[in-house]
């Protein structure tokens, strides 16, 4: 018996692939990146993702519970992205 959801279940399998890729890409420029900035972006686009991997995850599995834990792992990576903005702006101000 096939549910509601199977049909999505070749194309989700090459979604998460793409998203376990950009995963590599960005932690690769987290531990590489030449300044502090480089990494804090490769940081936010490391949350981004995961937020997506849980989103696929919730929508192939039929459990919602997920979203909300990427509604909440969103809302601190914006929250950091503002307190690294917020730091760059004082240091910069400070010199």
């Amino acid at each position: 018996m096939e549910t509601p959801l199977s049909f999505l279940s070749h194309p989700a399998n090459g979604v998460m692939i793409m998203l376990v890729v950009a995963l590599l890409i960005a932690f690769y420029r987290l531990v590489r990146g030449p300044s502090l900035p480089d990494r804090v972006v490769a940081l936010d686009l490391i949350a981004i993702v995961a937020v997506g991997i849980l989103s696929l995850y919730a929508i192939t599995t039929d459990h919602p519970v997920f979203l909300d834990a990427g509604i909440v792992l969103s809302m601190v990576a914006f929250l950091g992205t503002v307190a690294f903005a917020r730091y760059l702006e004082k240091r910069a101000h400070d010199e």
